[in-house]
């Protein structure tokens, strides 16, 4: 059997572009996504807490330390530049693996920016 279980999140990412012409996802600051252990491709599910909007779709690597946060294609339509996010990665684990793994949590700042 397999859980699937929350694997990482970027907490209140500030949403800097929605690009209604684009074929799909959500463009993520590499650096953002480093932090958060996304790789380009893996599905996410998005929260907006400004409106209650949930979405899933998948990740694109955005230019590092950009900031960069954009819903692309009709994700663009469930959020507002400024918008505050929620981010979320989840895996598929053995009872054994969730017992012991330990979910990666980044919190940027205002700017989508990791502070040290």
């Amino acid at each position: 059997m397999f859980l699937q279980m929350f694997k990482s999140k970027i907490h209140r990412a500030r949403v800097t572009e929605a690009n209604l012409n684009y074929v799909g996802s959500i463009t993520i600051d590499a650096a953002l996504m480093e932090a958060a252990q996304l790789v380009e491709g893996e599905r996410v599910q998005i929260v907006n807490n400004n409106n209650g909007e949930r979405l899933e779709t998948y990740v694109i690597k955005g230019e590092h330390g950009t900031g960069q946060i954009c819903l692309n294609g009709a994700a663009a339509r469930k959020a507002e530049i400024g918008d505050v996010v929620i981010i979320i990665s989840y895996a598929w684990m053995t009872p054994e693996e969730a017992r012991d793994y330990q979910p990666v949590t980044v919190f940027p700042d205002e700017n989508n920016q990791l502070n040290d």
